[in-house]
């Protein structure tokens, strides 16, 4: 340190500087420890688990968490406003979208026992977990938390108590995992209109709405936490007016990124689950046309006077040219 004040902040020293967050890390250590339990019980059954799911989880969700709350983002987050921008937006956009991705839900269901995954499914199913999780519930209530983390009394005050720190980056989190988790599950936390295409939309929306903040801190007049930052505020930071800009940028440019990948999966869910529905459906056509089809073959073998022609060889469709290939041994 420089007369009580952290040395300018480089690359090199935002890389290299880190501090131990217990909480935290009991945190991370405790959802890692159960996800991969999850993973090797699924796969000691027999089961599969996707190796880019358990990455997404740890890598993405959790690692966003470490960096959030012990790299140098939390080293300098008392001296200057942006890196505690960088953290927030870190762990109300993107380590949820990280643990939606590692689908720990499904995970769940599919690891614990036949009670166990009835009970995760009775509290997904839940009035209170349905009323925090419907779409547009939970946009609000992440919108409300950043706003109220910005424009209330509230980061003024983490900065000075410590357990309200870890407190508001935990709120953080939760905010972010209830919208994000249960568009992205396989498991059927949504109600039966959030159908792929709606869930687009939503996402989309609340890209919008995720801009919200970082365009109200970059262009607010008064200072956010004013009296603390101009009170610690190093010889060689930038001006306190400068550095809030700077981290409003920094959380629109974040949340734009991060609403991309995220639309991005979700339509990609969409067009596997368009797959799998026509792929059913052929299959099922399959089933129930087949009987008809030798019934067909083996009256024409007998002879039988051809009365009335069946549709199946006057219309056109791909189910009647279906039916044609499988008549004709094709």
């Amino acid at each position: 340190m420089v007369g009580g004040h952290l040395p300018e902040p480089t690359v090199g020293r935002l890389l290299g500087s880190w501090r131990w967050d217990v909480p935290a890390l009991v945190l991370v250590v405790v959802l890692g420890g159960l996800y991969v339990w999850g993973v090797a019980r699924v796969r000691g059954r027999g089961g599969n688990w996707p190796l880019g799911r358990l990455a997404a989880f740890v890598v993405l969700g959790l690692g966003t968490v470490v960096v959030a709350t012990m790299s140098g983002l939390a080293v300098y987050d008392h001296e200057l406003f942006w890196p505690a921008a960088v953290q927030n937006v870190g762990l109300d956009l993107l380590a949820p979208l990280g643990l939606a991705l590692g689908d720990p839900l499904r995970l769940a269901v599919e690891a614990l026992p036949e009670g166990g995954a009835a009970r995760v499914r009775r509290v997904l199913t839940g009035r209170l977990v349905r009323a925090l999780t419907f779409p547009l519930v939970s946009t609000v209530l992440v919108l409300a938390t950043e706003l109220s983390v910005y424009f209330t009394p509230y980061f003024a005050t983490a900065l000075r108590v410590g357990w309200l720190h870890e407190l508001m980056y935990l709120h953080l989190l939760a905010a972010g995992c209830l919208f994000v988790l249960p568009v992205l599950t396989r498991e059927q936390a949504l109600p039966a209109w959030c159908t792929h295409p709606v869930r687009a939309a939503l996402v989309f929306l609340d890209g919008v709405v995720d801009a919200v903040p970082g365009l109200v801190v970059m262009t607010h007049g008064t200072l956010i936490a004013g009296a603390w930052y101009l009170h610690h505020a190093p010889p060689w930071s930038p001006d306190v007016h400068h550095d809030q800009q700077l981290g409003g940028g920094a959380m629109l440019g974040i949340s734009e990124l991060v609403a991309l990948p995220f639309l991005l999966t979700v339509l990609a869910q969409w067009v596997r689950a368009e797959r799998a529905q026509t792929a059913a459906l052929d299959a099922r056509l399959d089933g129930e046309l087949a009987p008809a089809v030798r019934e067909a073959g083996a009256a024409g073998a007998a002879g039988a006077p051809e009365l009335v022609r069946p549709w199946w060889e006057t219309e056109a469709g791909e189910v009647a040219e279906r039916v044609r290939r499988q008549g004709t041994g094709g």
